[in-house]
């Protein structure tokens, strides 16, 4: 059973920087190690952010965050990180961290991932 820990959430102003990271362990063997980030409100549903292969060589972005947000990983230290630039009052969401892909499924739905982590709150302020 994979076991995700975010970090790195807060409350920044508009225009400002933050960057997530979620560490992973317990990797099953013989799974892949594809990873992902979500965002979730109370108003719309859970929706994909950005994902990235098992070797970090490829990833994907939601229209939405395409130039301002980078998804990274190092293979080293297991952890994934979600480097967030000229946020906007909009990314305000619980952004959640997802591995394991299941294929077949469009990454950025979140029946597309089989583990989860708990979330980290961002909060972007006008």
């Amino acid at each position: 059973q994979v076991h995700l820990v975010e970090s790195g959430g807060g409350s920044v102003q508009a225009g400002g920087s933050l960057r997530l990271a979620c560490t992973a362990s317990g990797w099953p063997v013989s799974t892949n190690r594809y990873m992902a980030w979500f965002r979730q409100t109370p108003e719309k549903e859970r929706e994909g952010v950005a994902t990235i292969t098992s070797d970090g060589g490829v990833t994907d972005y939601a229209d939405s965050v395409k130039g301002r947000f980078t998804i990274s990983r190092d293979k080293v230290r297991d952890t994934v990180y979600l480097e967030m630039n000229n946020l906007k009052p909009e990314d305000t969401a619980m952004y959640y961290c997802a591995a394991v892909r299941i294929f077949g499924a469009d990454w950025s739905h979140p029946f597309a991932f089989q583990y989860w982590g708990q979330g980290t709150q961002v909060t972007v302020t006008s």
